[in-house]
């Protein structure tokens, strides 16, 4: 006879795995902590955590084993600030949790104000932050012009895969996209490999395969495809034919968010991005 767990005790081991798999990830310098000689844990330990929560170390090791008690929608905001959880990651913390998100806007944590700095720094470089799951986390003004009118695109569909496969827009102005779009699902694949049984990959994934045939088409193939830079060639219309050359630098562990440049080839496309970021600033003015 097979027993059926209750949905309540699921909910709880998978909230402790989840969290677990959190914590393993991020390393103590990424939160402003000392290293240390003997560390044999892989990322941070729970009274870590529980510091950078402020909670207690026993409260949050219960968490993490999977007991029976009760969490407040605060102090999961808390833990979910400690563990630099992206939006889909916060959401889906809440999701297991059985609760709402007092703050479902809240920014990654990871993209700290001086990364912004840097970013605006970069123009008229389009450049934004992504993680491994390909949303985007934070961009500049010239990139929000580059491929589609990023600022209008809801929050939740800032993801480049997504983007690459379903709006208008963003499909006219890459050249070449077929190619490009095959390329895109084989990184995707390959950077899914380690992230096959968390649900914010699956919950993307289903939804490119409900949405799009040509998705769909692209990832029966099975291709894989290291992350990398490459040419780009990019017909924005506000400014015409941009050449560029894609480039990455990973800000963390392979797994975590790397800044993405496009960096101009030729003179004339540095004279168009200058265009470009001088159209973004004024229709944000207008905007404002």
């Amino acid at each position: 006879m097979t027993t059926v767990a209750p949905e309540g005790d699921v909910r709880r081991h998978e909230l402790a795995e989840f969290l677990r798999s959190r914590r393993e990830r991020i390393t103590p310098e990424q939160v402003g902590l000392p290293n240390g000689r003997r560390r044999r844990t892989p990322g941070l330990r729970r009274e870590e955590v529980a510091q950078l929560s402020s909670v207690g170390v026993t409260w949050y090791t219960w968490l993490e084993q999977a007991r029976e008690i009760k969490v407040s929608p605060q102090v999961l905001d808390a833990v979910a600030r400690a563990l630099l959880l992206d939006r889909s990651e916060r959401a889906h913390l809440f999701a297991l949790a059985g609760t709402s998100d007092p703050a479902p806007d809240t920014p990654c944590p990871s993209i700290t104000p001086a990364l912004r700095a840097m970013l605006e720094q970069l123009s008229p470089m389009p450049a934004f932050i992504q993680n491994s799951r390909f949303d985007i986390l934070a961009y500049n003004d010239a990139f929000s012009r580059l491929l589609c009118d990023l600022d209008g695109v809801r929050p939740e569909d800032r993801n480049c895969m997504w983007l690459a496969f379903t709006d208008p827009a963003w499909r006219a102005a890459v050249v070449d996209l077929h190619e490009v779009n095959r390329v895109m699902a084989a990184k995707f694949r390959a950077s899914m490999a380690e992230h096959l049984s968390e649900p914010a990959w699956k919950t993307l994934l289903a939804r490119l395969e409900a949405a799009s045939p040509e998705f769909r088409e692209a990832w029966a193939r099975h291709e894989v495809v290291g992350t990398g830079g490459r040419s780009k060639y990019i017909r924005n219309p506000h400014v015409g034919l941009l050449r560029l050359e894609h480039t990455h630098l990973w800000l963390g562990p392979g797994a975590g968010p790397r800044l993405v440049t496009y960096v101009p080839m030729d003179g004339e496309t540095r004279e168009r991005l200058e265009r470009l970021r001088e159209l973004s600033r004024t229709e944000a003015g207008v905007a404002a």
